[in-house]
């Protein structure tokens, strides 16, 4: 991607814990001489208002109130700051996105991440802020984010623990602050111990920043964004490996049979009641040229189609396929079904692996037994797209 020379970096901070958030947000602004932060309080957008703050180390410079056209937290937040980002960008050494609690930062990355403003704008971070008192306990809450008081517009259907995984898994580094003026109460080496571990389970290629330690670099070169959605989209993912330590257990799943509809459809409650994150790909028999997608938090359960396996496409078509799309069928490659897997990771307390991998192998088509004729309970879930 080429930026120009004189582009402005832009870092973005998320998370759901706003005291964290500010304080990052607020360590980056002292370190980062002439730095400008952006903030869109968005308490008000399911009535219309936005309240939008730009503020430097020492004062508020801007607090306005602004009008979105529409109701919906993403088109708010991106039609009024990316032309706020671009008037300031001509005095502004590093600006900062500060984003409302449940704002997720791929929609954001991904409005920044456009041509025509990649010669005043380069996006090169997505952190985001953590409580480590509050994220062990956050990542398993089953709530709507309306049922908790922190919806992001009318109608706003998604859970808490969803959300905090989102931010969690995009982004590039994840800071764990220490909250100024005073820490937290109760908040040690423990607390500490434990939100690392969990981050270790749902983000383990992402660095973490502990209380007193450097920041990342906010000056290099721009991010892709194409490359930060290849990292989470379950076609392309960089899935965590298997792993135990005292806060959790992480195991992976991987076969090269189809599953049985109904049979695998009959586990779901199961996998998804005893796992707080489980991600991966899956191929059912009575599907066998779609790649589903398959994400549980919290309980909650969303099983996608994201389209065809390559195995299934003419080979003419490969050239239209993402480079990392064709990377990740290469290593999955087979020469009996192509890039069609099982490939499912699971993370969760005392998780019993043995009984887990018994579980889903009890859910693959067995050989000889037929794989057409077969109910589709799954049909509802692609539809919706979402069970609880």
């Amino acid at each position: 991607m080429e930026v120009g020379t004189l582009s402005v970096p832009v870092v973005l901070v998320s998370g759901l814990h706003g005291p964290s958030r500010a304080a990052v947000v607020d360590r980056l602004l002292r370190e980062h001489p002439g730095s400008l932060a952006i903030h869109h309080d968005l308490r008000g957008i399911t009535s219309g208002l936005v309240v939008r703050i730009v503020r430097d180390a020492a004062v508020v410079l801007e607090h306005a109130v602004v009008r979105p056209a529409h109701g919906c937290m993403t088109c708010a937040v991106r039609d009024d700051l990316v032309p706020q980002l671009r008037r300031h960008a001509a005095r502004a050494r590093l600006l900062i996105v500060d984003l409302w609690d449940c704002v997720e930062p791929r929609s954001v990355a991904e409005c920044l991440d456009q041509a025509e403003l990649h010669k005043e704008l380069r996006l090169t971070a997505v952190l985001t802020a953590l409580d480590a008192e509050l994220t062990p306990t956050d990542i398993c809450r089953g709530e709507r984010l309306a049922e908790v008081g922190r919806s992001g517009a009318v109608g706003d259907e998604r859970h808490l623990a969803e959300v905090l995984a989102r931010q969690i898994e995009y982004a590039t580094a994840l800071v764990l602050p220490e909250v100024l003026p005073d820490p937290l109460p109760g908040v040690g080496d423990d607390e500490l111990d434990l939100c690392r571990d969990v981050l270790g389970h749902l983000a383990p290629q992402t660095p973490v920043t502990l209380p007193g330690e450097p920041l990342p670099a906010l000056a290099g070169a721009a991010l892709c964004t194409r490359e930060l959605a290849a990292r989470v989209d379950q076609p392309t993912a960089q899935l965590p490996c298997d792993a135990h330590t005292p806060a959790a257990d992480t195991v992976v799943w991987r076969r090269a049979r189809p599953l049985h509809p109904t049979r695998f459809f009959d586990a779901v409650d199961s996998l998804a009641t005893e796992s707080v994150r489980s991600r991966g790909r899956f191929w059912l028999a009575n599907r066998p040229d779609r790649l589903l997608a398959w994400e549980t938090v919290a309980g909650v359960v969303t099983v996608q189609d994201t389209g065809p396996w390559l195995a299934s496409l003419p080979e003419a078509a490969w050239d239209l396929v993402p480079p990392a799309r064709r990377v990740a069928a290469s290593l999955d490659w087979s020469p009996d079904h192509g890039d069609r897997v099982q490939h499912l990771v699971l993370t969760g307390p005392d998780l019993d692996r043995d009984r887990i991998h018994a579980l889903l192998d009890s859910c693959l088509l067995a050989p000889g037994e037929p794989a057409i004729g077969l109910d589709d309970p799954f049909a509802g879930l692609l539809d919706v797209g979402e069970a609880t």
